[in-house]
């Protein structure tokens, strides 16, 4: 007999699901999330929701209305999916059965609510308990969702591939091992194709949808299966449903990456097919499938050429494409001048620290991070927010509120004008070609949409076409520093972009005139838009004249004053939203002007801004971390002239990190404690790294500030070097280097301590797979303040040499590790040999010649030098260590220049080398001989020899 529940369990149960759903009582719905949470104790607690879940007719004795009895089922459902996914394995067999079978029985529910999330539920259990724990589920979906028995009505069949769609999304990788000889992707892709031939359009869509969850991981068996795929697809590519074309679409972006050699013959039709499907004007989300499939081609350099013949039918869609439908038109005509209103809370994104760049390596090239060039997000696949939700919680598929951005949306104009830039990036004169007409017809429409959209494809071309539409800058850029007046805001929106996609141009123009004329008026304009009344406009202008900064660097020195006094009325007049990218502006100019803010008249002015908002932001606002950036990067470029202002900056920094070590232990001794922050720890560490580089060992500021710490500076950096989290630790040990560089005196006491600390962290076996590029970084920056230690002086390292040697051999001998931390440990290494050449030396055989290959690309600096240097003090200790590679060595003898030799005392030391190599070896002349001529010249003129 099937498990029955209790009737006053049951009402109970039915009102604390419907009252945590209930956002008009928050009384209510805090005490029914909380009788939830306590419910789930209950055995019971699966058959219930079950129960509640699979059973609608039932609940009719509760008196319950239609409405309220879906909402109840709903909650049901979603809180059931959440206790599978905690404890599925751990529910009685009984209770799986009851599940099982309740799921398949609603797969016919009248309701699609109901049917979406049994799916949901399907799913979960298939992911938890596997596909062998169901054995039966799969050939009973495919059996609904294809009518094979006769009797399926439509519901179901559209319940049952909606399910198997939900499967296969989430359980790709699981469908495709293989289970007792056989791989049930085998079975399935078959019946997905037969499927695709249904009568219903919606269950047609979800097969496909099924299907274009398999392409992308290109399986063996997918491979095997693409020409019945292609020929399927083809057969529907004009099927009525949008649904229908919208997933073939999707399909062949798929087999544009998997299989392009399949895709290529086609590309003709192919071509006409997604035109026709991108002017789709009553359905953007299948104009967007088919705008992507440019995308895909043009980023695919070996498909891409294959566009060529077609470009002049592609970029007029592209162009048309790029001007907002009538919903954004309706949401952004006439867009309030809003500088004024304060933000909401919910206006201001949750921000995060940037992770700190590892120590680079000393040509200034860093392999260890990477940048994602793509400004704006792809959205969320379907279930990619689903799997946060908690007991009595409800998916709410009308949200708007994270969309209600129109700029914010990956939509059909963004992958256009995405598409335009890529194709001009690689066909160029062509491109320009076919847009220069719509750009003559629309830049002065009288209609702004159309005007907007022009302006946006000029920027578009900006970087592919720069050659070909450089004769029109002349008259373009004018025109476009004119439409900074446009009395639409969303036209001086893109104006300000894409005059900053030119700004590299303007800022390379010699001649006096045409920098008078182009290159100034631009900087004036955008700055001016830096306080328009809308807010978007600021927004937009702040990110443009950051974009200038970076094209134009230092010749942006002569107008500092100007720039900056702008900034200043900025930071008087934004609100919150607008402040980050404010700081960040701030920060990119500081970059590239660097000394130039350090004249009396420019820090005057900007620093009592920047001080007048540091007073107004709380030790807990995400604000800190742009702001504790932007803060970095002028202390840099202020140098001795940020010494009036490092102080309580210095200070609130140390409190900062103090508070979050002390918060961590605390949230670690008491669950009900949330857990801090670290974003605050790494802002605050970087600050205080630049602060003490940007003071120096001058006039003993940065020691004075290190001294007066409390607590202990370097207490608390000792607490930062052992963190659990690689952010942390990385600036942790950028902070320690330059305290080695800047502060050695202050640092010497606490080495002992350090030193141990810091030999643990360069084992190479505490990375984990998933935090390979920050576990490098961390090492990277170890091995740098190692470095830095080292060059000091000659008793703190003594106990712990022979320790650092092997972590260091270990780490320049691994291949596989990044340039930079190959650089920053040899360099580290050589430096170990001007204090410690006795105890290096009998290992020199073992790292001379990696050591060597690895210095000989790195640029002259006095890192370089100082290792050099010490290599060389080994090299003295042991030369026969170097017979095979000793020719490597005379021509690294010769890679520097006079100047560079002067320093360290290098040119001494490989002089006395040389000569001492001379006399070792017997046939001298020819074995330099086999030196190219202009380093035998080298030797012989600079060492005599």
């Amino acid at each position: 007999m099937a498990w029955q529940p209790q009737q006053e369990p049951l009402r109970q149960l039915s009102g604390y699901l419907k009252d945590a759903l209930n956002p008009r009582d928050p009384n209510a719905q805090k005490q029914a999330t909380m009788m939830l949470g306590q419910a789930k104790t209950s055995p019971d607690i699966t058959n219930y929701l079950t129960y509640i879940f699979a059973n609608g007719p039932l609940l009719r004795n509760l008196n319950l209305g239609s409405d309220d009895m879906i909402l109840i089922r709903s909650s049901a459902a979603l809180n059931l999916k959440n206790t599978v996914r905690a404890s599925y394995t751990s529910i009685p067999a009984a209770g799986q059965a009851f599940i099982q079978a309740s799921a398949l029985a609603c797969l016919q529910d009248p309701n699609p609510q109901i049917r979406n999330l049994t799916g949901s539920v399907i799913t979960e259990v298939v992911s938890r308990g596997g596909v062998l724990g169901w054995p039966a589920l799969l050939p009973e979906l495919f059996s609904v969702a294809g009518n094979e028995r006769g009797n399926a009505t439509p519901a179901a069949q559209e319940g049952a591939m909606g399910a198997l769609a939900k499967v296969c999304e989430d359980n790709k990788k699981v469908l495709d091992q293989e289970y007792q000889g056989q791989r049930p992707l085998e079975f399935i892709i078959p019946k997905l194709l037969a499927i695709t031939q249904s009568q219903l359009p919606r269950v047609r869509a979800f097969a496909l949808a099924s299907l274009n969850a398999f392409i992308p991981d290109n399986s063996q068996t997918i491979q095997l299966s693409l020409e019945p795929i292609m020929a399927h697809l083809f057969n529907l590519a004009n099927d009525d449903s949008n649904d229908v074309r919208r997933n073939v679409c999707r399909s062949f972006v798929h087999l544009v990456d998997v299989a392009p050699d399949k895709i290529q013959p086609h590309m003709g039709g192919l071509v006409d097919y997604m035109v026709l499907q991108q002017r789709n004007t009553d359905d953007p989300e299948l104009a967007l499938e088919a705008a992507e499939f440019w995308l895909c081609v043009g980023e695919d350099e070996k498909i891409r050429p294959s566009l060529g013949p077609y470009l002049s039918k592609i970029v007029p869609i592209l162009l048309e494409s790029m001007v907002y439908d009538e919903e954004d038109i309706l949401r952004l005509e006439g867009d309030e001048d809003d500088a004024d209103v304060e933000d909401r809370a919910e206006d201001v994104r949750p921000q995060f620290a940037k992770t700190k760049i590892a120590r680079p390596a000393i040509n200034g090239q860093n392999n260890l991070s990477t940048v994602n060039g793509q400004t704006v997000a792809r959205q969320l696949t379907e279930d990619d927010d689903a799997d946060g939700l908690s007991e009595g919680e409800i998916e709410d598929e009308d949200d708007e509120d994270d969309v209600d951005d129109v700029e914010d949306r990956w939509n059909l104009r963004k992958c256009s004008a995405a598409t335009l830039d890529v194709l001009a990036s690689n066909f160029h004169e062509p491109i320009f070609e076919v847009t220069l007409p719509y750009l003559k017809e629309n830049l002065q429409h009288h209609d702004w949409p159309y005007r907007e959209a022009a302006v946006l494809a000029i920027g578009a071309v900006a970087d592919g076409c720069m050659e070909t539409v450089t004769p029109h800058l002349p008259e373009l850029i004018p025109y476009l520093i004119s439409l900074l007046n446009d009395d639409e805001a969303t036209v001086r929106v893109i104006t300000c972009w894409s005059l900053g996609r030119y700004s590299a141009w303007a800022s390379k123009l010699q001649n006096p005139a045409d920098t008078t004329k182009f290159f100034e008026p631009m900087i004036q304009g955008i700055l001016s838009r830096m306080l328009d009344k809308n807010k978007r406009v600021q927004q937009s202008a702040v990110s443009a004249f950051a974009v200038l900064e970076e094209k134009a660097t230092s010749r942006l020195t002569d107008y500092c004053a100007p720039i900056v006094q702008q900034f200043v009325q900025c930071f008087r007049q934004y609100k919150d939203r607008n402040m980050f990218v404010l700081y960040d502006c701030v920060q990119t100019l500081a970059e590239h002007v660097g000394p130039a803010l350090a004249m009396p008249e420019i820090t005057s002015l900007l620093m009592p801004a920047i001080m007048e908002r540091w007073q107004k932001v709380s030790d807990q606002s995400q604000e800190l971390f742009p702001m504790l950036e932007c803060l970095s990067y002028v202390a840099t470029a202020l140098r001795t002239a940020f010494r009036e202002f490092a102080q309580p900056i210095f200070q609130r920094c140390v409190r900062i990190v103090h508070q979050n070590l002390e918060d961590h232990v605390k949230a670690m001794n008491d669950n009900q404690l949330e857990k801090p922050n670290k974003d605050f720890l790494v802002t605050s560490l970087d600050l205080l790294s630049a602060i003490i580089q940007a003071l120096g060992d001058r006039d003993g500021g940065a020691a004075e500030l290190v001294r007066a710490s409390q607590p202990r500076f370097f207490d608390l950096l000792m607490f930062c070097t052992e963190d659990a989290n690689n952010e942390v630790r990385q600036s942790s040990y950028a902070l320690l280097g330059d305290c080695a560089v800047n502060v050695f005196f202050q640092l010497r006491p606490f080495l002992s301590s350090i030193i141990p600390i810091l030999i643990k962290q360069l084992d190479l076996d505490n990375i984990r797979d998933e935090d390979f590029a920050t576990g490098f970084g961390v090492i990277n920056n170890a091995c740098w303040s190692c470095g830095e230690i080292a060059i000091k002086e000659q008793q703190c390292l003594s106990p712990h040499v022979e320790k650092l040697y092997y972590r260091f051999i270990a780490i320049i001998k691994t291949p596989e590790i990044p340039q930079s931390v190959h650089e920053n440990a040899a360099i580290a290494l050589g430096r170990l040999g001007c204090w410690y050449s006795d105890s290096v030396a009998p290992h020199l055989g073992e790292f001379a010649q990696s050591f060597l290959h690895i210095m000989r690309p790195i640029e002259d600096s006095d890192e370089k030098t100082g290792a050099i240097y010490g290599f060389n003090m080994t090299v003295q200790k042991n030369p026969r260590a170097m017979e095979a590679c000793l020719l490597d060595y005379f021509q690294a003898s010769t890679a520097f220049r006079k100047v560079d030799l002067e320093r360290h005392g290098l040119e001494e030391s490989f002089q006395r080398n040389l000569v001492g190599y001379k006399s070792l070896i017997p046939n001298f002349e020819a074995f330099i001989g086999q030196l190219p001529p202009d380093d035998q010249s080298t030797l012989r003129n600079r060492f005599k020899i």
